[in-house]
C-alpha cells in the first residue's frame, strides 16, 4: 500500500471504513510478518508483569528492558514483594535502565496497589493515572495489554505511524489532529493493534525521516554525555556500592565541580534516594533509618 494512496483518500475524503479497514490490514500484515513476537512481556496477561514492562519501557530501549525485565520479574515476583523490598535491593536491579526514580515510583505503586486494592490493579485509565509514575499514555497502554480495553492513547511510535501514514511531509500535525484517526482505527482485540502500530513505528525509525520532527509536541531529547543524569547514574552506582559516600569525593573521582555534585545528590536525596548524615556524607535510604530521620521521610 503506498502512504501517497492512503494521505490522497484522507486528505480528500476524511475517515471512512474503507480506509480504516485498509489499513488494518496493512498493520496486520505488517505485525504478522515482522512483528517483534519474542517480548516476553507480551506472552503474559499477569497485570503485575504488564506494569513493570510498561514502566521499564517509558524511557528505556527493548533490548535493555528485554535484558533486566526478567531478572527483576525473578526478584520481584509480584506487587506484595515489590512493595516490601530493600530500597537499596530495588535500586540496585533496576541498574542499567536508567532514570531510577521509576524504581522508587513503581514501589510506591506496589504499595498503594496491596493497601488500596487488595493486590489488584484497576481497569480504568483514568483511575491508573493517578498512581505514581504512570501517565495518560501508561495508563492507557497498561489498559490495553493487561485487559484488553479499547482504550485510544498516542505515545511516540503510534504518533510517528500516524503522521507518517496520513500528513503530508511539510504539515505541522498537533496530537489533537491525530486522536480521530487513532480512535476510527481502533480494531476489537486493543492488545495486539497496540503491539502492531508501536512495532510498525519502530520499522520506521530507520526507514524514513523522523516523522515525529512533524509533530507539535516534538521535543529533542538532550545527550546523555555529561549530563546531570550521567553524573546521577554514576553517583547512584557508587553509593550502591559503598552504601554511603561524600559529593566532594564523587566529585574529585569524576573529575567533576563539587557543586555540581552536591547539588545533584542533596536532589537525590530529596526525591528519597539518600538520606543526608551530615554537611559531607550521604547515606543509601532504608531500614537502617532511625526514628527522627523517618519522620523527616
Amino acid at each position: 500500500m503506498l502512504v501517497s494512496d492512503l494521505r490522497t483518500r484522507y486528505r480528500d475524503e476524511g475517515i471512512t471504513p474503507s480506509l480504516a479497514a485498509d489499513f488494518q490490514q496493512h498493520v496486520t500484515a505488517f505485525y504478522e510478518a515482522k512483528g517483534r513476537h519474542d517480548m516476553e512481556w507480551r506472552h503474559t496477561t499477569d497485570p503485575y508483569k504488564i506494569v513493570v514492562s510498561e514502566v521499564m519501557l517509558q524511557q528505556t530501549q527493548v533490548p535493555r528492558v528485554a535484558v533486566i525485565y526478567p531478572k527483576f520479574i525473578e526478584r520481584f515476583p509480584d506487587f506484595a514483594a515489590l512493595a516490601a523490598a530493600e530500597q537499596a535491593d530495588l535500586l540496585a536491579a533496576w541498574q542499567g535502565m536508567g532514570y531510577n526514580r521509576r524504581a522508587l515510583n513503581l514501589q510506591k505503586l506496589a504499595g498503594i496497589i496491596v493497601d488500596e486494592y487488595n493486590g489488584t490493579v484497576p481497569h480504568d485509565p483514568a483511575v491508573l493515572a493517578t498512581l505514581p509514575g504512570i501517565g495518560p499514555a501508561t495508563s492507557c497502554s497498561i489498559a490495553a495489554f493487561a485487559f484488553n480495553r479499547p482504550v485510544v492513547f498516542i505515545e511516540t511510535n503510534i504518533r510517528r505511524v500516524f503522521i507518517h501514514y496520513f500528513f503530508d511531509d511539510d504539515k505541522i500535525v498537533d496530537d489533537s489532529e491525530l486522536l480521530p484517526l487513532v480512535a476510527a482505527m481502533l480494531p476489537e482485540n486493543s492488545r495486539e493493534w497496540y503491539w502492531a502500530l508501536m512495532d510498525l513505528g519502530t520499522a520506521l525509525k530507520s526507514s524514513v525521516k523522523n516523522p515525529n520532527q512533524r509533530s507539535r509536541h516534538y521535543t529533542k531529547q538532550n545527550t546523555f554525555e555529561g549530563s546531570d543524569r550521567k553524573i546521577r547514574g554514576s553517583v547512584l552506582k557508587k553509593m550502591l556500592e559503598q552504601k554511603r559516600g561524600s559529593p566532594d569525593v564523587f566529585a574529585k573521582e569524576m573529575n567533576e565541580e563539587p557543586a555540581r555534585v552536591r547539588g545533584i545528590m542533596e536532589k537525590m536525596a530529596g526525591e528519597g534516594f539518600f538520606v543526608r548524615e551530615s554537611e559531607t556524607y550521604y547515606r543509601v535510604s532504608g531500614p537502617q533509618l532511625d526514628e527522627r530521620d523517618a519522620r523527616q521521610e
